[in-house]
Order: C-alpha cells, then sequence, then structure tokens
C-alpha cells in the first residue's frame, strides 16, 4: 500500500473487474513499475502481481482508477488495487498504488474506501515498506495495524556457516517439475496449514511461479525420507537477477519432521546456492511474532532490512 489521502475530492472514475485484459493487465504492470522506482519497493505483492494476468481468478477483484474523461479500459491509470476473499477464516486482504505523480489528491482514500465498501468493511491492507503516506492512509480509513513482515538480509560472502548436517534417513534432491507438482503441493499444505497465504497454493499457483523468468529447479531442493520417499521438508531459492539478490523463498517442514533441526539444513543447502550463483546478498521475509524462525536466521546472520505492515478493521 503506497498512498496519499490528503485531499478529498478531484473527480475520478472507478472500474471494478473480475478479470483484466492484456492491456489493462499491463498497464497496471507500468503503474506499479513506476511506483517502485519512485518508493524502492513494490507496492503490489508477488501473487498480486500474478492474479493480474490469465483471466479470472476466484475471490480476486480489480480496482483501475482514472481520470473522469477516460476509458477504464484504455486510459491512463491514477491508481490500482487488488481486493482477493479466498480465505475461510480471515477478512479479504488488499494491497492498492497511486501513480507517484498523482498523489496528494484523495486517490489513495477513494480506492480505499471502495476496498471498504466492497469488503463489507472487513478488510486487511498491506503496505509494502511501511511508508509514512501509508501509514497516514490507514489512519484515515480507520485501520489498525496487528502484522509485521520482516524482510532480512545477509551476505553471502564470506558464507560463514556450517556445513548442512541432516537428520538419518533423510536425503536431498532438486524439485523435477510434472512430477513433483502433487507431492509437494500436499507437503506445502501441510506445513503451512496455519498460513492460508502459503499453504492455500494451488496447482495454477505453482504453474505460474513455474512460468516466471526467475524460475530454476535448480534451486528447488527437496529433502525425502529414504524409508518411503516421502517429501519431509523442502528449500525453495529465488533469484532477483537484476537486483543481484538471492532470497530464500519459503521453507516447509512437514508437521511430523519438525524440530529435528531439517528446516536449518535446508536453509543452509539454500544460501550455498545462492552463494555458488554469484549473488552478493540473500534476503528472506519472516513474521516478526515468529520468534523461533527470527530467532534462527539471526543466528544464520540475517539481519532486518526492511519492514511491511498490515492493517485491518476492528471486529
Amino acid at each position: 500500500m503506497t498512498s496519499d489521502a490528503s485531499l478529498p475530492t478531484p473527480t475520478r472514475r472507478l472500474a471494478t473487474l473480475d478479470a483484466l485484459t492484456e492491456e489493462q493487465a499491463a498497464r497496471v504492470l507500468a503503474l506499479l513499475a513506476d511506483a517502485a522506482r519512485s518508493d524502492g519497493v513494490q507496492a503490489v505483492s508477488e501473487q498480486g502481481r500474478l492474479q493480474l494476468r490469465g483471466g479470472r481468478r476466484e475471490g480476486v477483484r480489480h480496482f483501475l482508477l482514472t481520470a473522469p474523461d477516460s476509458d477504464p479500459g484504455s486510459g491512463a491509470l491514477l491508481g490500482y488495487a487488488q481486493l482477493e476473499d479466498t480465505d475461510p477464516v480471515e477478512a479479504p486482504a488488499a494491497e492498492l498504488v497511486v501513480h507517484p505523480e498523482q498523489r496528494s489528491k484523495g486517490h489513495g482514500r477513494a480506492l480505499g474506501e471502495a476496498l471498504l465498501a466492497a469488503s463489507g468493511r472487513r478488510l486487511r491492507v498491506w503496505a509494502h515498506g511501511g511508508k509514512p503516506a501509508a501509514r497516514h492512509l490507514a489512519q484515515v480509513l480507520a485501520l489498525k495495524m496487528f502484522r509485521e513482515l520482516r524482510q532480512l538480509r545477509r551476505p553471502l560472502s564470506p558464507l560463514d556457516i556450517p556445513e548442512p548436517t541432516y537428520p538419518a534417513g533423510v536425503t536431498v534432491r532438486t524439485f523435477v517439475p510434472g512430477q513433483d507438482d502433487a507431492a509437494w503441493l500436499a507437503v506445502n499444505a501441510a506445513a503451512f496449514a496455519h498460513h492460508p497465504e502459503q499453504g492455500s497454493l494451488t496447482q495454477r499457483d505453482l504453474d505460474d511461479r513455474m512460468g516466471e523468468e526467475w524460475f530454476d529447479p535448480k534451486g528447488f531442493f527437496l529433502a525425502e525420507s529414504e524409508k518411503d520417499g516421502r517429501i519431509v521438508g523442502f528449500h525453495w531459492t529465488k533469484v532477483h537477477r537484476e537486483e543481484q539478490l538471492g532470497e530464500v523463498y519459503v521453507v516447509g517442514i512437514a508437521p511430523d519432521a519438525q524440530g529435528g533441526g531439517l528446516g536449518k539444513a535446508l536453509t543452509a543447502t539454500g544460501l550455498r546456492h545462492l552463494a555458488a550463483e554469484g549473488l552478493p546478498t540473500a534476503s528472506l521475509y519472516v513474521d516478526a511474532d515468529n520468534v523461533a524462525a527470527v530467532t534462527v536466521y539471526e543466528r544464520l546472520g540475517f539481519t532486518t532490512y526492511e519492514t511491511d505492515l498490515m492493517y485491518r478493521t476492528e471486529s
């Protein structure tokens, strides 16, 4: 969420759509790129950006804000918001952005109020980077901060971490697209049953990610039980070539394999892979209240680089 809400009344046109055309998606991506260059952070998450394309997705709506005399199908975008209502328990989640040249004109407030109306005033909103303007907009919309997601980073040279040591009876190999899809989705769902954003990934979500330029199965590590060949953990790494940044994209451990050091070993394996790719820095995301995970990563040399905040309506 990167926006400003100080002036409430310029006229504008808002279109709410269940799916975007290729042209509309391209315009939103261009808006996001302009905002990222200005703000130093993406206003819409990877999942949100993937949901711009590929037609209608269950529970996802798009909000296009244009000048009053513009065609929502082709006019220049003043702002954009996305609402996802797929969590069976939590309130719908949203992200929004206003073009850097169009801020301080009430457009952020207009998008925020549209999201509140569309969600029945049960709403969660991400503020990536926790910018002051986003904090102000949250105040204007009477949203309260309730989640802090930290981005941690560490240098990959020197890589001063121990050699990974795996539990007895566990071997490691890399992911094979088409062969491991169903088994990985199952262990991911089990490992993140408490975390619907990750645990609810579907085959379509996996296919979306495997279709991205960054996808490389050589950096997707699976830990298998020698006894029955079952996947008991994984570390999926990601390489941001333009930024020369490696990412601990997601580490997951099957519930019955937790507590034995498997997560630490898989993390070390992925970091060694990223270092071998010649990347100078590694990053990862972790909830601030996940003290155990934060402690593990800090012991591996990670420190806080940036913070994303999530706000919600009081209920």
